[in-house]
Protein backbone atom coordinates (compact mmCIF):
# COMPACT_ATOMS: atom_id res chain seq x y z
CA UNK A 1 0.00 0.00 0.00
CA UNK A 2 1.14 3.22 -0.86
CA UNK A 3 0.38 6.45 1.58
CA UNK A 4 -1.00 9.35 -0.34
CA UNK A 5 -2.25 11.84 1.54
CA UNK A 6 -4.35 14.36 0.58
CA UNK A 7 -4.91 12.50 -2.63
CA UNK A 8 -7.56 13.38 -5.18
CA UNK A 9 -10.28 10.39 -4.70
CA UNK A 10 -12.52 8.89 -7.05
CA UNK A 11 -15.38 6.30 -7.42
CA UNK A 12 -13.75 2.79 -6.82
CA UNK A 13 -10.64 4.08 -4.92
CA UNK A 14 -10.14 1.98 -1.83
CA UNK A 15 -8.79 4.41 0.91
CA UNK A 16 -7.67 3.50 4.61
CA UNK A 17 -9.45 6.25 7.23
CA UNK A 18 -8.84 7.26 10.75
CA UNK A 19 -12.06 6.14 13.41
CA UNK A 20 -10.75 7.05 16.30
CA UNK A 21 -9.46 11.09 17.58
CA UNK A 22 -6.40 9.40 18.80
CA UNK A 23 -5.79 7.70 15.58
CA UNK A 24 -5.29 4.47 16.89
CA UNK A 25 -8.37 2.54 14.62
CA UNK A 26 -8.55 2.65 10.75
CA UNK A 27 -11.01 1.60 8.58
CA UNK A 28 -10.64 0.49 4.67
CA UNK A 29 -13.01 1.90 2.67
CA UNK A 30 -15.09 1.70 -1.34
CA UNK A 31 -15.41 4.89 -2.73
CA UNK A 32 -18.85 4.58 -3.59
CA UNK A 33 -19.54 7.98 -5.45
CA UNK A 34 -17.02 10.76 -5.03
CA UNK A 35 -18.05 14.44 -6.37
CA UNK A 36 -16.28 17.87 -5.25
CA UNK A 37 -17.95 18.00 -2.16
CA UNK A 38 -18.78 14.81 -0.41
CA UNK A 39 -17.92 10.79 -1.08
CA UNK A 40 -19.76 7.93 -0.27
CA UNK A 41 -17.89 5.16 1.30
CA UNK A 42 -18.70 1.76 1.83
CA UNK A 43 -17.02 -0.28 4.33
CA UNK A 44 -17.58 -3.60 2.69
CA UNK A 45 -18.69 -5.12 6.27
CA UNK A 46 -22.24 -5.58 5.90
CA UNK A 47 -23.55 -1.87 7.51
CA UNK A 48 -24.36 0.57 5.35
CA UNK A 49 -22.24 2.95 3.51
CA UNK A 50 -21.92 6.47 4.63
CA UNK A 51 -21.79 10.07 3.71
CA UNK A 52 -18.71 12.30 4.41
CA UNK A 53 -17.40 15.73 3.16
CA UNK A 54 -14.52 15.70 1.68
CA UNK A 55 -13.28 18.20 4.21
CA UNK A 56 -13.67 15.48 7.22
CA UNK A 57 -10.96 13.21 5.00
CA UNK A 58 -8.16 15.54 6.03
CA UNK A 59 -6.07 12.21 5.89
CA UNK A 60 -6.28 9.46 4.31
CA UNK A 61 -4.17 6.44 2.77
CA UNK A 62 -5.30 5.83 -0.77
CA UNK A 63 -4.25 1.77 -1.86
CA UNK A 64 -2.40 1.73 -5.05
CA UNK A 65 -2.21 -1.53 -6.40
CA UNK A 66 0.26 -0.25 -9.39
Amino acid sequence: MTTLLMETLNTGDVIEVRTTADHDDVMTVLVLLATDDFVILDPCDDTTPFVAQRDELVEYRKFDAG
